[in-house]
């Protein structure tokens, strides 16, 4: 079975930008994906996106505190997703930063 060919992309998290060039826009992590992979992380990036809209319009709430707020739980869960996805596709680097700010649940 032939394997899908895996191409280099370079993601930039607050804008949820994925690119094949390292040259045209800061980015933060380069990683190493098939067409497939490179959906799914695009479907994360656009879920936490509408989740930020949600969370925009909820802010107009006054009386709703954001750690009694579901779609702020919505939301870090899925940048928490988006990080994962990097970890498991990045190069070494990559691997090495996210795992250093601690924020994916530890495999035991």
């Amino acid at each position: 079975m032939i394997m899908p060919a895996k191409k280099t992309y370079y993601i930039t998290i607050n804008d949820g930008e994925i690119s094949q060039s390292s040259t045209s826009s800061p980015w933060d992590f380069k990683i190493e994906a098939t067409d497939d992979e490179i959906v799914e992380l695009r479907e994360l990036f656009d879920q936490n996106y509408s989740t930020e809209w949600e969370n925009f319009y909820r802010a107009h709430v006054p009386y709703l505190q954001y750690h009694f707020d579901r779609q702020n739980d919505k939301y870090d869960e899925g940048l928490t997703k988006i990080y994962g996805a990097i970890y498991k596709l990045g190069d070494e680097e990559a691997r090495n930063h996210i795992a250093s700010m601690g924020i994916l649940p530890s495999e035991n």
